[in-house]
Order: C-alpha cells, then structure tokens, then sequence
C-alpha cells in the first residue's frame, strides 16, 4: 500500500481527525486506488498514530461511502463507474439550486463583490490553464452561496457530494477537467440574479452551471 512520506499534516487536530482528514485526502486524489486494501496498522504507522483513530476514521470514512468494511475480512476503498456522474452531479445541482434560491434574499453586498472576484480568479485560472486552481475557485464560488443560503444541512451535503466528484475528477482523469468560459458566464449570471434578489433566476442558472458539465464530463471519459 504506497503511502506518502511527505504529506503535510493538519495542524491542532485530534488523532481521529487527522486521520480522517488525511486518508480522505489520499482516497480523493487517488493515492490510495478504487479496491485497494487498507491495512490499519500501515495507516497508523504513516499516520504517527494509533490504530484506534485509524480504525475510527475508516467507520467515518465508511459512513461517507469512501472506503468498505468487510468484519473479520478486509476495509478496502470503494471503487467508481463511469455512470456514478449521472447520480453525483443532478443531485449536487438540485442542493446548489436550492443554496441559490435561498441566499437570493440574504446574500449581502460583501459576499457578492467575494463571488466577483472568485469569478475572475476562476477566469484567469482557465486563461492561464491552470485546472487544478480552477477547480479550487470554482468550489469557493459554490461554497460561498451555500454559505450564503444559511442552511446547515445544505452545507453538509453539498461537502460530502463535493468529495466524490473531486475524486471521480481525479481518479478517472488524472486532473480536474479543463473548465471553459461558458461557465465564467454562468457564474456572472449568478451573481447578477442574487443582487437583483431573483432566486428563480439564481436557481434555474446554478443547475445549468453544474449540469452542463456533467454532460460534457461524461461524453469524454
């Protein structure tokens, strides 16, 4: 099980949460492969920890459909299809549609001049062909109106769907996937629904924002 050596720990966390935080990380980027066994005592040993953390995280990770625990048997990561988009993506826009509707009447004018310049860093990045920053600006910007929408359980959702789509990203292509300026356009279209206060308008275009791509994403893979 090739473990990284070099990886930079999170600070002030717990034993558990570092854990989780980190394992997540190599199952996301693809360090650790769709079906590959997960030994505990070689996490813990990598980790700097116990085995019970490790072993605490993996039930979390589990619980978040990242990796599979077979008692008496083997934990292993939870492979991925290729039609798994067509279940990620609908569902992550129907929550961000939601988000846009809701922060339409909260959205105050800092956090609105906040998505402009996530916009032009998310512009730049494509123009600079830069993906991996791109991808990152791209889910500041989401984020930033699920923030906006003041609801709790939308956050925690969208958190957990955002972690398979990335690792989809990565373990399929290696990358995230170039964005383009169609969706420059649509997150401009956003924030001018949002400070016009027209949730129907911020919605409607916040799915097409997200189920675009996915259109797109699966026609290459």
């Amino acid at each position: 099980m090739p473990i990284p050596s070099n990886y930079s720990a999170p600070a002030r966390l717990s034993a558990k949460e570092r854990a989780l935080s980190q394992i997540q990380r190599w199952i996301t980027d693809g360090t650790l492969q769709p079906g590959e066994k997960l030994v505990d005592a070689e996490l813990a040993e990598a980790l700097g920890v116990s085995r019970t953390p490790v072993r605490e995280a993996l039930q979390l990770l589990e619980i978040q459909g990242l990796v599979e625990m077979h008692p008496g048997k083997d934990t292993r990561v939870t492979t991925i299809r290729k039609d798994d988009i067509l279940q990620l993506y609908p569902t992550l826009a129907a929550l961000h549609a939601l988000a846009a509707e809701s922060a339409a009447p909260l959205i105050v004018p800092a956090q609105l001049e906040q998505l402009r310049e996530l916009n032009a860093q998310f512009r730049e990045a494509i123009e600079n062909g830069q993906p991996y920053q791109a991808m990152e600006a791209d889910e500041h910007f989401h984020n930033l109106i699920v923030e906006a929408s003041d609801n709790p359980y939308v956050a925690a959702f969208s958190s957990s769907l955002q972690i398979h789509i990335r690792r989809f990203k990565y373990v399929f292509l290696k990358q995230p996937v170039t964005a383009n300026h169609a969706s420059v356009v649509e997150h401009a279209a956003i924030v001018d629904a949002l400070e016009k206060r027209d949730a129907e308008a911020a919605a409607a275009m916040m799915k097409q924002n997200l189920l675009r791509p996915m259109r797109e994403l699966h026609a290459i893979i």
